[in-house]
């Protein structure tokens, strides 16, 4: 399956995974990034002035601006989130604001399009975290859990669910075609911002101290991003995607924290020291997918490991040094 000749509406376009979704589908459809450019991966890419894309500042806060700029679109890709556990802690309720009334803006305007005939698909991003603490090869139907109330982290996975629930809502009751998808721990070029991974490649290429929150104990499985790209063009367009909800990572990468940071000295042949220092805010034990659904249904698979993923994105952190 492909798309093409189709006019594609991504928020967070301008994003870690909205920038390289838009590598993939840019030569054969024209695309509308939408982004505050809080976060800015696309400025790196070498289809930043592609004549096939079109750029507009805006904030999915903006329920006109998002009507607007979404007129005319056949597919809807909702990645624009408050994300990062470090932002997250310190913007709860900027948080909570714009992962679930930017998302409500969203799915309405993408629900007026569908209306007058157009939008043959909404992809939703919700998140692993709506798992809670403790996540061993979670499946989609498993119970979500939103932690204790208070605990700044979770009102990620509270936006997010609620987000879930309103995709899948406005497709039992609108018929709004809709799919979510839940990434599991993404990384590779273009991560911008927050990131265990992303931190540890960068500092283990210039040699630099490596810090790991905690004891280093905590379980995650990594995707590498081409792999959770290549899912979300799956579910863009396989017809037993819509109403769906679908976890989507690698089960086969898995490590500790600290696992992780050693791996990645060797792999890059660092000589960066790895120190264990504490971390005060809530963390998550282990976070590993079952993908068995995504698998059996729109046949997503993960192709790239974890020593391939990390030397692919050490190369493209060493190529935009700075």
């Amino acid at each position: 399956m492909s798309i093409e000749g189709a006019k594609i509406f991504i928020t967070g376009g301008a994003g870690f995974i909205g920038s390289t979704l838009i590598g993939r589908l840019i030569e054969k459809n024209q695309i509308v990034a939408y982004d505050n450019m809080a976060r800015d991966s696309l400025k790196d890419k070498s289809f930043k002035d592609h004549k096939n894309l079109k750029l507009i500042k805006g904030d999915v806060m903006d329920a006109e601006g998002v009507r607007r700029s979404m007129e005319g679109s056949d597919l809807v890709v909702h990645c624009a989130a408050i994300a990062g556990i470090d932002t997250v802690s310190k913007s709860p309720c900027t948080t909570l604001r714009v992962n679930m009334i930017g998302s409500s803006n969203v799915l309405e305007a993408a629900h007026k399009l569908a209306s007058a005939g157009k939008v043959s698909r909404v992809v939703c991003f919700s998140t692993s975290e709506v798992f809670g603490v403790h996540a061993f090869r979670s499946k989609e139907t498993d119970s979500t859990v939103i932690g204790a109330v208070g605990e700044p982290r979770w009102t990620y996975a509270v936006g997010k669910l609620a987000e879930e629930h309103l995709a899948i809502a406005y497709h039992k009751e609108h018929g709004l075609p809709t799919s979510v998808v839940r990434p599991f721990n993404v990384y590779g070029p273009g991560q911008v911002g927050e990131g265990a991974l992303r931190n540890f490649i960068q500092r283990a290429i210039k040699n630099e101290p490596i810090e790991v929150h905690g004891d280093g104990s905590q379980i995650r499985a990594w995707c590498f991003v081409d792999d959770m790209v290549d899912a979300v063009l799956l579910t863009m367009e396989h017809p037993k995607a819509v109403g769906e909800t679908f976890n989507i990572g690698n089960s086969r990468a898995i490590c500790t924290i600290l696992g992780l940071a050693e791996q990645t000295v060797r792999v890059l042949g660092s000589k960066s020291k790895i120190t264990l220092v504490p971390r005060d805010l809530a963390d998550v034990a282990m976070r590993i997918p079952d993908v068995k659904k995504s698998s059996e249904l729109i046949g997503f698979n993960a192709k790239v490991d974890l020593e391939e993923g990390i030397a692919r994105a050490a190369e493209y952190y060493k190529a935009h040094a700075t």
